[in-house]
């Protein structure tokens, strides 16, 4: 990925919620964003499987910082999340972020979430409004 200003990459890095469920910025270039968390107990379900929440922060996260990356505060319009597959306590999942369309004020993005072997476990997509200025 292309680099981004180590400034850019310090405010999205201190989401203090992201912070709290354990999700790290592992990548950030133009409009592309790789977020990871490792699944713990404290983010199980009552029926021991990963809370969907903790699945779709991931996810989000990963959007947030892809469409913020240039620099322009983008504000979420609509997300939605599709869930194929659940994991296992322990298991580290990814989240990938690419814009996959932009035309005047907004943005859309794919996110797809996989687990350790690479399978897709969550089908994320969001569109974005950009104010400017």
């Amino acid at each position: 990925m292309t680099e981004i200003p180590d400034d850019r990459r310090e405010t999205i890095e201190s989401d203090p919620f992201c912070e709290q469920l354990g999700v790290e910025l592992d990548g950030l270039g133009p409009g592309a964003a790789t977020t990871e968390l490792t699944v713990t107990d404290d983010l199980l379900n009552f029926h021991g499987t990963p809370h969907g929440g903790a699945i779709y922060s991931l996810a989000d996260a990963a959007f947030a910082a892809a469409s913020n990356a240039e620099g322009d505060t983008a504000l979420a319009l609509e997300t939605n999340i599709s869930y194929f597959e659940a994991v296992s306590v322990g298991e580290t999942l990814t989240a990938e972020a690419e814009r996959v369309h932009q035309r005047g004020r907004t943005a859309s993005y794919r996110v797809t979430v996989t687990d350790e072997r690479g399978d897709e476990i969550a089908a994320f997509r969001g569109r974005v409004y950009l104010p400017g200025d």
